[in-house]
């Protein structure tokens, strides 16, 4: 069972893997905190965001929505490959899905398919947004792809998790097809040499 990471040893974690990392004013104490258990954490799940530019995705990942308060993520990765911490705790960007794969992601096994919706992800995922239409014409630059890449590796990392431990939206919640634009074997593939 791995505790949170502090808000300085997520900072230090992304930083030393090469990131640009932006601080958004707050970020260090906004969270869902009374919402539900943040922690054990277990993975990195990768969104899209369906936004467009780079302000207003940030903004509202950090404000959220009136059905759906922020933080939406932990993280906000740019088309730029800038991440942008707006949160750090408990998290609405997971939500319920499948249990099956919870085990699969502890485990560090082939995930299943996601068919149900019985377990809160939001306490066991670190939660990386990524600014994308999410249509699958919205390019996804060089520089943001490999942002991704080292967001999740720089989490892994930490632990001392393999690539297994990183998961798409679409392979967590019935019903999600985000990240859309590349895959998530691919990314794995990325990050599992990055932590060679």
């Amino acid at each position: 069972m791995a505790p949170p990471m502090s808000a300085d040893q997520f900072l230090s974690a992304l930083r030393a893997e090469g990131l640009h990392v932006v601080e958004v004013d707050g970020w260090r104490t906004h969270n869902r905190a009374g919402h539900g258990a943040w922690g054990p954490l277990n993975g990195v799940m990768i969104h899209h965001t369906v936004t467009q530019g780079a302000d207003a995705t940030v903004r509202i990942c950090y404000d959220g929505y009136d059905s759906l308060p922020g933080p939406l993520c932990h993280g906000v990765i740019t088309k730029d490959g800038t991440v942008h911490l707006v949160g750090n705790g408990r998290a609405n960007h997971a939500g319920a899905g499948d249990g099956d794969v919870l085990r699969a992601v502890i485990a560090e096994k082939r995930l299943p398919p996601c068919e149900k919706a019985d377990t809160d992800g939001n306490p066991r995922f670190y939660g990386f947004e990524c600014e994308n239409l999410g249509d699958g014409e919205d390019p996804w630059p060089p520089a943001q792809l490999l942002a991704i890449e080292k967001a999740a590796a720089a989490v892994c990392r930490h632990y001392g998790w393999t690539e297994r431990s990183v998961i798409g939206h679409r392979e967590w919640q019935p019903g999600k097809v985000d990240p859309r634009g590349f895959g998530m074997d691919w990314l794995r593939e990325r990050v599992q040499e990055r932590l060679k």
